[in-house]
């Protein structure tokens, strides 16, 4: 289960990469447009598709094993979970614009 503790770490920088993405589109605070870019990218697409399939597998083990998933901390499931309800909440806001 050491696959899990990797991908919720992966979801979780992702997660913060989209917080700094809303950032960058509320302000303009950064005068990089490569590293702007590239924080974009991992913020709307990776996190948007890596958060909810692993947020799917916490379901899933804790139906199975819920031994195994005592090897990933919970604040990490916590805000993992916390981040996956905000770009819900945000990609319904976006969409009704």
């Amino acid at each position: 289960m050491r696959w899990l503790l990797f991908l919720s770490k992966l979801a979780f920088i992702c997660n913060l990469a989209f917080l700094v993405s809303f950032v960058f589109r509320i302000t303009n605070l950064l005068s990089n447009y490569d590293i702007k870019a590239y924080i974009i990218i991992i913020g709307w697409l990776l996190s948007v598709a890596i958060n909810p399939v692993v947020v799917f597998i916490y379901l899933l083990v804790f139906w199975i094993k819920r031994k195994s998933l005592a090897i990933v901390p919970v604040w990490l499931i916590v805000m993992n979970i916390l981040f996956l309800f905000l770009q819900l909440v945000f990609l319904l806001v976006m969409n009704v614009e």
